[in-house]
């Protein structure tokens, strides 16, 4: 999948891209069909940074409850030739999730889409998922057979159906067909669960990896041999050291820290961090300054794990350095280090944004850092952040710093949030919001009665406006 393109902040296309809550407040004063247009092009054209992590499923499908639009072109994208030419879930993954919501809501013809992209669609077993949360017994039973039919009846056609049955997200559709007494559904569903349940079992006494009595040396040579056949088996390694290595085995580790190869000096320095072994901070910064980059990558990834003051105080040491160790460092003293370290949290806020733009990963842990140190000057350049970031997952954690250091919070960006595709950003704006703007008492009587809302955001909103608010929309 290629790179989405988003467009700028103050468009509505790029407001709707990013999933914010002015994007939802823009489309409902604007023409009807420039806003469908819009609407349109982010559900078939899924515009998240990462798709798996990201939401903007219940985002969309509200705003087609509100514009009252309809779904062929969601049907044409998903009943297109490209189906069978462009079998990636990130094509359809996003439709198919704004229909399972327009159905929870009640829409059938989002309900009657599903049935049919599930029986005849690439990505079939999404739609299916979706179907599990929303339709009625009656049906999934009438889908058995046409998903059935995509599973020859040879013994890979068996293999593969094991296994989807076996990996299926949501059960509740293989259990029903399970239940069915045809013997070309529930027959073959039954062998498949018992397949499946083989399957784990023939793996957990088929174990690789270290077994217990195994050596340093023997878990050295084994994350070596992982490295060297592609196979990044550092974590693990880390860990059985830690289980095996007694005190006399230090100098061994700390050699293969400093000089072994590339494999074996990564499991060693993880193991050293993890274990917050005195020397290990000298060799992070050995292997960051000789090492080669898959093993300078591993020994900052090692640092960025330490929590401990030794790691906090060196950070003050390694913060001013232009490469990833610097930035580790900032990482480190905005999650770990006091007000007197405010200066140079700000100052790495500053130039990260300057220098990689408002959706670098490197901001997380600066952002959250000016929020945890209330670092009140910050507030521009957080503003900034959650203007242009693309990320809704950023943009949520720039919310909650916001919180922290913008006394205009409240009437600002808080009233939008209400609006965010992201149900953590909801939360903290219904935490925040100032009631006396009438749209957020209108907006918060509408997520406490919203079915669909999250738990945790109602329960926010009926912190907030108290049991004795009518809550009837």
């Amino acid at each position: 999948m290629f790179d989405p393109v988003i467009a700028p902040s103050g468009t509505l296309l790029g407001l709707l891209q990013r999933g914010r809550g002015d994007g939802t407040l823009h489309a409902l004063a604007a023409p009807r069909d420039e806003a469908l247009a819009a609407l349109s092009h982010c559900v078939l054209d899924d515009p998240r940074p990462d798709w798996r992590v990201e939401n903007r499923s219940l985002y969309y499908a509200r705003l087609y409850l509100d514009l009252h639009a309809g779904l062929e072109e969601i049907e044409a994208h998903l009943f297109s030739v490209e189906d069978h030419l462009d079998t990636e879930e990130c094509r359809t993954g996003l439709a198919l999730s704004v229909l399972g919501h327009l159905a929870a809501y009640g829409r059938k013809d989002a309900l009657t889409l599903l049935r049919r992209y599930a029986a005849v669609g690439t990505n079939w077993a999404w739609a299916l998922d979706e179907l599990a949360l929303r339709d009625d017994d009656a049906g999934l039973r009438a889908l058995a057979e046409p998903v059935l039919a995509r599973f020859p009846a040879t013994a890979d056609g068996e293999a593969e159906l094991a296994a989807a049955v076996r990996d299926a997200y949501e059960p509740r559709p293989w259990r029903l067909w399970g239940e069915d007494p045809r013997e070309s559904v529930g027959a073959r569903i039954r062998a498949a669960r018992e397949q499946g349940s083989f399957d784990r079992w023939q793996r957990q006494l088929r174990p690789t990896g270290p077994r217990p009595g195994w050596s340093v040396r023997a878990v050295l040579d084994w994350a070596q041999e992982g490295h060297e056949r592609g196979a990044e088996l550092h974590g693990a390694a880390a860990r059985c050291l830690t289980a095996v290595a007694g005190p006399d085995d230090r100098p061994a580790i700390l050699t293969a820290a400093r000089s072994g190869p590339d494999g074996a000096r990564v499991a060693a320095l993880h193991h050293l961090a993890e274990t917050q072994d005195a020397a290990v901070l000298d060799l992070v910064e050995h292997a960051v300054a000789d090492g080669s980059p898959t093993v300078a990558e591993a020994a900052v990834t090692a640092y960025r794990r330490m929590s401990g003051e030794a790691a906090v105080d060196r950070a003050r040491r390694w913060i001013h350095r232009p490469d990833a160790l610097g930035s580790a460092a900032a990482g480190t003293l905005a999650c770990r280090g006091g007000s007197e370290d405010s200066p140079f949290v700000l100052g790495a806020l500053r130039e990260t944004v300057r220098a990689q733009g408002p959706d670098t990963p490197a901001l997380y842990p600066l952002v959250d850092g000016a929020g945890r140190l209330g670092i009140a000057c910050a507030a521009p350049v957080l503003r900034h952040i959650y203007r242009e970031t693309a990320s809704s997952q950023l943009r949520g954690r720039t919310a909650v710093a916001l919180a922290a250091t913008d006394s205009g919070f409240p009437t600002g960006f808080a009233v939008e949030c209400l609006w965010d595709c992201e149900e953590t950003t909801r939360e903290v704006a219904a935490q925040y919001a100032e009631t006396g703007d009438v749209r957020v008492a209108d907006r918060l009587r509408r997520l406490a009665a919203d079915p669909a809302e999250e738990a945790e955001v109602q329960t926010a909103v009926r912190n907030r406006i108290g049991p004795d608010l009518d809550l009837q929309v």
